[in-house]
């Protein structure tokens, strides 16, 4: 759907495009039908705003069973998914006495309402509706070693004096390769500095000497330093 956003919200700017759509995805014997929309709220928490609200209440004109999915990436960071799916409270349904929220599933968990989703509305203009995602092995590994914090003395571990002298050979070794690539195209492009084109499809598909000798150097420093300082650290200490 077409929409105008700003660094606070964003809001639907055609709300027949989704209409128009569907009759032209109909066109092409397609049977498919809007289920609903997501969007994010970085550190915000999961709830819905009044624009939400209003796109919400165009995407459930169409199909009354749309939910709209919120998921807050930076908190997600900590290892723990947040997302959250609503759909909109009809006010009659309330004046009636009738439960607003509809489900065919228990799979999933309800979320504890927080109370910036309470402030905004939730359980009074729009309801929660439970959450189960299915995750792959490897989407659950990259999840469990996000929950891995690092510990302030981490990187006061000595590794094996053997293991890090070979690694430093190693990494010396492939800056003195890395620096006679760099050497070699420095002087191909003095060669060819009439021709800016040839130079350019001629770096095509090459390594950037460069940008990996200073990868390397960063690299290299910050491990003797931080080896050398936990040397130091641990002759005083102990």
């Amino acid at each position: 759907m077409p929409q105008s956003g700003t660094a606070v919200s964003v809001e639907a700017i055609d709300d027949a495009f989704q209409t128009k759509m569907l009759d032209m995805v109909k066109q092409n014997g397609r049977a498919e039908q809007v289920v609903g929309w997501y969007h994010s709220h970085p550190g915000f928490g999961c709830w819905l705003s009044s624009v939400d609200m209003n796109t919400q209440q165009s995407f459930e004109a169409l199909h009354p069973r749309a939910v709209a999915v919120v998921v807050d990436p930076i908190q997600s960071v900590k290892g723990k998914v947040v997302i959250d799916a609503f759909r909109l409270i009809n006010p009659q349904t309330m004046m009636l006495g009738h439960e607003p929220r509809q489900t065919t599933s228990n799979l999933g968990h309800l979320n504890k309402p927080s109370i910036q989703g309470l402030i905004h509305g939730l359980n009074r203009h729009y309801y929660s509706i439970a959450v189960d995602f299915r995750r792959n092995e490897l989407e659950e590994k990259m999840l469990l070693s996000l929950r891995q914090k690092k510990k302030l003395t981490d990187g006061l571990m000595l590794k094996p004096f053997d293991a890090h002298s070979k690694t430093n050979e190693q990494t010396i070794q492939e800056m003195s390769n890395l620096a006679m690539q760099y050497i070699t195209a420095m002087q191909e492009e003095y060669e060819e500095e009439d021709e800016p084109e040839k130079l350019a499809i001629a770096k095509v598909g090459r390594k950037d000497a460069k940008k990996h000798l200073e990868q390397l150097v960063s690299n290299l420093m910050s491990s003797n330093i931080g080896q050398t300082f936990g040397a130091m650290l641990d002759t005083v200490v102990f």
